[in-house]
């Protein structure tokens, strides 16, 4: 079940470049980017699972994903981006589950996953770094940022390698049971922002950044919460 997550991560969010999908939602299933794309997710579970006994299974989650991402380009516009991304998102992690349980005639255990705990702490790290920021960006997009942040730009990505870190640090100090620190990087994070909010004097941009905080912790907070059950 973890590679199965994996693949898809590594497929959907680290290898389907942004021109990728901008073809895609433009020319839709006149798109070849639409059909490297589902190559790169079967090539990627048969790699990851690297078992020929469970292709019945792999082809499936194939042409599963291939079907979603096709009614999504179809139906999705520019209003419905957003919701549609996380549809997309929900289908093909529960398509995952119901074809793994189908073919496998799996039993869900703690036993089963205890074997997989180094699989599945690889698979939380990548969750938390390019797919969370992808989320968020999608979150997101409603707001217009460049106007809040006009003639007070950053460096270039420096949010989203910000995030990223918070994320990973808060889920090492959730999973080694030091709840403190995360206190403390949240606290420290609000005393370095103090400044910039207080110069800005913009509520909106305040608020952007409070959500935006809020958020990304508490993905990484319930990552971090799951990772611990599960283990």
């Amino acid at each position: 079940m973890t590679k199965l997550i994996l693949a898809h991560l590594i497929g959907d969010f680290l290898l389907q470049p942004k021109k990728w999908v901008k073809e895609k939602e433009k020319k839709k299933l006149k798109s070849l980017k639409l059909y490297f794309h589902v190559a790169i997710h079967f090539l990627l579970l048969f790699l990851i699972v690297w078992d020929l006994s469970y292709w019945p299974l792999l082809v499936t989650i194939g042409l599963s994903h291939f079907v979603i991402d096709a009614t999504k380009l179809v139906f999705q516009n520019k209003k419905t981006r957003r919701r549609w991304f996380f549809i997309d998102q929900l289908l093909h992690i529960v398509s995952i589950f119901i074809a793994y349980y189908i073919f496998t005639n799996a039993h869900f255990s703690v036993a089963t996953i205890d074997k997989e705990n180094i699989l599945l702490l690889t698979t939380c790290l990548l969750f938390l770094t390019q797919p969370v920021s992808i989320i968020m960006k999608a979150i997101f997009g409603k707001w217009n940022i460049e106007k809040l942040t006009k003639g007070n730009e950053s460096l270039e990505d420096a949010g989203k390698y910000i995030g990223i870190l918070e994320r990973l640090l808060v889920f090492i100090f959730i999973i080694t049971n030091h709840w403190e620190a995360v206190g403390f990087l949240i606290t420290a994070k609000s005393v370095f922002r103090f400044g910039d909010l207080k110069e800005s004097k913009h509520r909106k941009l305040t608020e952007y950044i409070l959500i935006g905080t809020l958020i990304s912790f508490g993905i990484a907070i319930v990552t971090g919460i799951l990772f611990t059950i599960l283990t």
